[in-house]
């Protein structure tokens, strides 16, 4: 089953009864006065927003808009609201991922490893963050499969999914990683060729499994013994589970698209520190490209070439270009601000707000969902103090599904935008209480 299927067609009777009764969102909400950046249009001066059951029913200017009998009225003189934020690439909510028996994990699900009530997806919706990519870590070829999340409330992990069948669905990509992370002693590579070698031949059994599949035709007395192993590796020949693969020097960039040429998979490159080097191989290859920017130097060996120019690069390029954070690399809250380097870097403000927006949301395979404001999708948007990539300007509020999830005037919520790290220090928590 694909992520989502059935939730791209109807929220569907479940949905709205179960463990999220917030997405019922009775009353209709109107948020008028705001400069609206849709993304998926030109900005609206003076717009109005109509959200009604965790959708976005209206939208446009002042004159356009119907809006519903008996509606909750917010007044958003001044403000600036855009979509929720799409980080592609982040590790909030504790999670863990494979060990170090072997370099690949295809069977690991970061699903399984994550604590859904983690104070570390407050970070995000401090950030106006109201998707994300959470992954298993790099130290491996294949470190398992990535899930994605929205920042409803909710207390298990399967409040937080896209997915509509958690046990069974496929609820997230596929981790993949070259370069000096996963280079380790035996049993992991020792190479960079041996790397490439390695992930080679788990996807020739992968084959090999789903062949023996096909020809016992769904008769069980026919059918291989079950690989849980290869059965992801499968979902990513098949087209129904996207690779993430982490890298960053020019050489492992050029390596990743000679693998997913070779199988055929689809794939988002993430980090790319020399993109600069290779855009124009990304863009000829058609592969998004999610990178992130750094304020300070530092940081591993094959980063040091790492430059805010990406950005421009690979939009100049013509390649598809977005953001992620991370996290703890950056940090969710300034996610923002991430954008605003790149823009500063030669990047164009309009293609930098698509990259932490729409384009993220297609890299993830659900901008039928989120990624801009149209009438239908998910009400995930951000209120904003002025305007995205002004240093001046603040995350005010953050709503997911038509739910206010932060609020700066909370005095809750703001211990979570301006706190330092003990604030996401669970340990702390624990000993205080």
């Amino acid at each position: 089953m694909k992520i989502n299927s059935k939730l791209w067609v109807t929220l569907g009777l479940s949905s709205l009864l179960g463990a999220v009764p917030a997405l019922a969102q009775d009353q209709p909400h109107v948020f008028r006065g705001a400069r609206i950046i849709p993304v998926a249009g030109q900005p609206i001066e003076n717009g109005v927003l109509v959200v009604h059951h965790g959708k976005i029913t209206g939208i446009g200017a002042a004159s356009q808009v119907k809006v519903p009998t008996g509606a909750r009225e917010f007044d958003m003189t001044g403000k600036v609201v855009m979509p929720g934020l799409v980080d592609t690439h982040s590790h909030l909510g504790e999670g863990s991922g494979g060990d170090a028996s072997t370099p690949l994990h295809p069977d690991v699900r970061i699903i399984d490893g994550i604590n859904p009530i983690s104070d570390s997806f407050k970070r995000a919706l401090a950030g106006g963050i109201t998707t994300v990519n959470v992954m298993p870590g790099s130290g491996h070829l294949m470190s398992g499969q990535t899930v994605y999340l929205k920042m409803r409330e909710g207390k298990t992990i399967g409040d937080l999914t896209f997915c509509d069948d958690v046990q069974n669905g496929i609820c997230g990509g596929m981790k993949m990683a070259n370069g000096t992370n996963p280079m380790k002693a035996a049993p992991f590579p020792g190479t960079r060729a041996k790397s490439a070698a390695m992930a080679r031949q788990l996807f020739l059994d992968a084959q090999a499994y789903s062949n023996k599949i096909k020809a016992a035709k769904g008769k069980a007395s026919k059918m291989p013994e079950r690989k849980p192993n290869l059965e992801p590796l499968v979902e990513i020949l098949e087209g129904k589970r996207v690779v993430h693969f982490h890298t960053h020097r020019y050489d492992d960039i050029l390596t990743a698209l000679r693998l997913k040429e070779e199988f055929g998979f689809k794939m988002v490159l993430h980090h790319v520190s020399e993109a600069w080097k290779a855009a124009d191989e990304i863009a000829k290859a058609g592969v998004p490209a999610s990178i992130l920017t750094l304020d300070s130097p530092g940081g591993k060996a094959e980063s040091v070439e790492l430059s805010n120019t990406n950005g421009a690069a690979l939009e100049k390029a013509g390649a598809i270009v977005g953001f992620h954070t991370d996290d703890g690399i950056t940090d969710s809250r300034l996610f923002l601000r991430n954008a605003a380097f790149a823009v500063r870097s030669g990047m164009s403000p309009e293609k930098a707000i698509e990259g932490l927006t729409l384009v993220g949301a297609r890299m993830l395979e659900l901008q039928d969902r989120v990624g801009s404001l149209e009438i239908g999708k998910d009400a995930d948007f951000v209120v904003l103090s002025g305007e995205p990539f002004s240093v001046y300007t603040r995350v005010e509020q953050t709503w997911v599904e038509g739910q206010k999830r932060f609020d700066l005037a909370n005095p809750d919520d703001k211990k979570f935008a301006v706190g330092g790290y003990n604030t996401y220090n669970t340990e702390v928590h624990y000993h205080a209480h």
